[in-house]
């Protein structure tokens, strides 16, 4: 599991990323249960949904939205979090 570093509109935004083994490799892009909730990248379901999607030949990409983690921001109502998962994809 790679460790990735983007670059978000509210600075670095850190992630896990698993490149799929076929050229046009499905792409999913896994968001985290709310941040206010406690959500982040390595909750246990966000991680689960990260290995089957890799099983399954996809290139996969779990990451910390702002405010999270090592992600650098700080929590934007959703609308700050959407142009993370925008920038992710």
């Amino acid at each position: 599991m790679p460790e990735v570093v983007l670059t978000g509109a509210a600075g670095r935004i850190e992630g896990r990323y698993a490149q799929g083994k076929t050229e046009n490799a499905p792409v999913a892009l896994i968001l985290h249960p709310h941040p206010k909730a406690g959500g982040q990248m390595n909750n246990p379901v966000a991680v689960q949904l990260y290995h089957l999607f890799m099983k399954r030949g996809f290139s996969v990409l779990r990451f910390n939205f702002r405010g999270v983690g090592r992600s650098q921001g700080e929590f934007d109502s959703g609308i700050g979090e959407l142009a993370d998962a925008a920038t992710a994809l």
